[in-house]
């Protein structure tokens, strides 16, 4: 690595990102009404600000809450910050913390970006992040749908630059400018290995702009200042969120399904197919809602014509493992689908068998009664 004294961050962000699985759903309609009466600041409807609607475009617009201005309690003093959350029709809200970086050399950039990682990385539970989502949660009040008891989290750090002291190009940049120590968060040496595992997703359209990826950091050098980029980073981490909410529920239903058959199956008695009946009807309930708020999630952002964001989106799915917990969902749902049809089919041998015992039992009684008479 060559050197990099002279070379400034002249102009550049640090983005702190959490998201929350907070609910079933999120009206967003309603929420911004709420959200508009009780804190009486606006919202606005994302969108991405440098594509064409065509090429790239949320398949429902999420909605962005101003949560005003924090202070970050840094080692060298406190630091000013502006936090904003963005509201998912699928029931995620994400909570970003910007702070605004100028006239720092590379490595203070680095530096500084550990620091906010350290200050911002306390649990949800006692800290920074629980205030700003309370705060979000009473803003939008009714707006939010059965709201969950313990919000599962990602998180994400993102480091921008806009502009260096000197004009720089992605190969410069990559060559001249040590990116391990931001992208890892590690202040040791890292093995070569490592070095060319982290910096191996990366990803230019023009000749002066970059994009580097890894699980849970990237860096953005874009000098034209758009954030289309990190608008899909989000996204990403959005469906990541609730393709892992729903595993983790499947992870639970499905013992739960297995002890309620086996239960039912050992109790015989007359009402037992109604039985069978109810839990089929539960499960199917389950398979649907399941279904309908994974397609949600699988069409958040629609990606058709932009190639370059198109790769970074696939990238950033693949990294985070989407399609992976996707399909174990998909798996899980496929056994509970298999288990309905299961019990409707002993619900209706049930019934049949009823049917039929009903039947001898009549014939028996008209043979008795012609006896008799």
């Amino acid at each position: 690595m060559s050197s990099v004294v002279g070379v400034d961050v002249d102009l550049g962000s640090i983005l702190a990102f959490r998201l929350f699985d907070i609910g079933y759903e999120i009206d967003l309609a309603k929420a911004e009404q709420v959200w508009a009466r009780t804190v009486r600041t606006g919202s606005t409807r994302g969108r991405l600000t440098t594509t064409p609607p065509k090429a790239v475009a949320f398949g429902v617009a999420p909605v962005a809450l101003n949560l005003g201005t924090i202070s970050l309690a840094l080692p060298d003093g406190p630091l000013a910050a502006i936090a904003t959350a963005r509201l998912y029709d699928f029931g995620v809200v994400s909570v970003a913390i910007r702070v605004t970086v100028q006239d720092l050399p590379w490595a203070g950039f680095a530096q500084r970006l550990n620091a906010v990682d350290r200050v911002v990385g306390t649990t949800p539970d006692t800290g920074l992040w629980s205030e700003l989502l309370e705060r979000v949660r009473q803003g939008i009040g009714e707006g939010l749908v059965r709201p969950t008891v313990r919000a599962l989290e990602e998180d994400y750090l993102v480091g921008v630059v806009n502009a260096f002291s000197e004009k720089m190009t992605a190969g410069a940049l990559v060559e001249r400018l040590d990116l391990v120590p931001l992208l890892s968060g590690e202040q040791r040496a890292l093995s070569d290995g490592a070095r060319r595992d982290l910096l191996r997703h990366r990803y230019s359209y023009y000749t002066d702009d970059l994009v580097v990826l890894t699980w849970d950091r990237a860096f953005i050098y874009e000098p034209r200042g758009d954030t289309d980029v990190i608008d899909v980073l989000e996204v990403a981490n959005a469906q990541l969120l609730e393709m892992r909410y729903y595993d983790e529920l499947l992870d639970a239903e499905l013992p739960r399904m297995y002890n309620l058959v086996e239960a039912e199956r050992r109790r015989w008695s007359l009402p037992g197919a109604r039985r069978f009946a109810d839990l089929a009807r539960r499960l199917y309930t389950l398979v649907a809602e399941v279904t309908e708020l994974t397609e949600k999630v699988d069409n958040a952002l629609q990606v058709t014509e932009d190639v370059y964001l198109a790769r970074i989106y696939a990238a950033a799915l693949e990294m985070y493992r989407v399609p992976t917990v996707s399909a174990a969902v998909d798996r899980k749902l496929s056994i509970i689908r298999d288990t309905y049809t299961a019990l409707y089919d002993e619900a209706s041998s049930s019934r049949s068998g009823l049917l039929e015992i009903i039947i001898v039992v009549m014939i028996a009684v008209e043979v008795v009664l012609a006896v008799i008479r």
